[in-house]
């Protein structure tokens, strides 16, 4: 990995950008999309990429990133790019040819984080989320560490360089990391993480136990019917941010990812319109993560985690 890109060191020895580009789009996007936006934040400075098998759109992915490759902007080793495992394929057996069958889609020889997509073993299938006849989700009996197992496999045999988890609670996280005979810790865990939802204690968890926090959903904007309140406020126009916003003559966008990477979280961020892309790009542009730190610390102040009550106040620095 280029060293003029920010990363932070995993507990395997690997390094991770702490910036990532999102390739997540509702079905309703042309899959050609990610192709583009995948093109522009390359271009823009993004060597972080994150995508999953669920997202169905990693041969678009995969294309952008070889024809970046081909016309010179980067080296394979310069881009670090995250598949994910989905629910329907945690069955020991079904992880390799599950990881096999995202290289073949992208090109690729090797990914540099695997990650299990969901804690929740669902009934193999087209279907990412299968119901039964009751309507309820057609779950099956998989025990994570046999899973965990078979990642550790893809890693030995170096499919991936990295594996990690996403969406895990931390009793899910130890359950892995107490398994007799476990070779290798997960080396992030990749959850939904906004300064509505600061995952304070699963973050001094993680820390803890040397396991990245990543975080999605950085901007408060995954409004999903069945999980959010549509009358929830939109993190975006919470009038702190606005107030910050406008002081530092940044956007709101700016200040929410920015108060994540000071926490020591990678921060995923996720547009597909070319300007956003560039402007999300500035924020590890603007000042080396370690500089605001010290900044912080030199004016005494104190960083509060919960935005909710504290508000954050005049603790993020640019």
């Amino acid at each position: 990995m280029n060293s003029k890109y920010e990363c932070m060191e995993l507990n395997d020895g690997h390094f991770i950008p702490i910036l990532g580009f999102g390739t997540y789009a509702p079905n309703e996007v042309p899959k050609s999309q990610a192709t583009e936006a995948t093109k522009l934040a390359i271009d823009a400075g993004f060597r972080h990429i994150d995508a999953a098998y669920m997202y169905r759109n990693e041969e678009e992915v995969g294309l952008a990133i070889r024809s970046k490759i081909a016309d010179g902007t980067v080296k394979r080793e310069d881009i670090f790019y995250t598949s994910k495992l989905p629910s329907t394929c945690l069955k020991p057996e079904m992880v390799r040819p599950c990881l096999e069958e995202s290289l073949k889609k992208l090109q690729l020889d090797y990914v540099d984080l695997y990650i299990i997509h969901f804690p929740v073993p669902m009934k193999p299938g087209e279907n990412f989320a299968p119901l039964e006849e009751n309507g309820k989700y057609a779950l099956d009996e998989v025990d994570l560490c046999d899973t965990w197992e078979a990642l550790e496999k893809c890693k030995d045999a170096g499919l991936t360089k990295s594996i990690g988890v996403s969406n895990f609670n931390r009793r899910q996280l130890e359950k892995i990391l107490n398994k007799p005979g476990l070779k290798y810790k997960p080396v992030c865990n990749q959850v939904e993480c906004h300064p509505y939802l600061n995952q304070s204690k699963l973050l001094d968890f993680c820390k803890s136990k040397g396991i990245v926090l990543v975080a999605y959903g950085v901007l408060g904007t995954q409004r999903y019917k069945p999980w959010v309140d549509e009358k929830s406020p939109f993190l975006l126009d919470d009038p702190v941010l606005g107030a910050m916003a406008k002081k530092y003559n940044r956007t709101a966008a700016l200040i929410s990812i920015r108060y994540l990477l000071q926490r020591g979280i990678v921060v995923l961020a996720k547009s597909f319109n070319e300007n956003r892309i560039k402007e999300n790009m500035q924020t590890s542009r603007q000042r080396s993560l370690e500089e605001v730190i010290d900044e912080k610390q030199t004016k005494n102040s104190q960083l509060r985690q919960d935005w909710k009550s504290a508000k954050l106040r005049e603790n993020i620095f640019f």
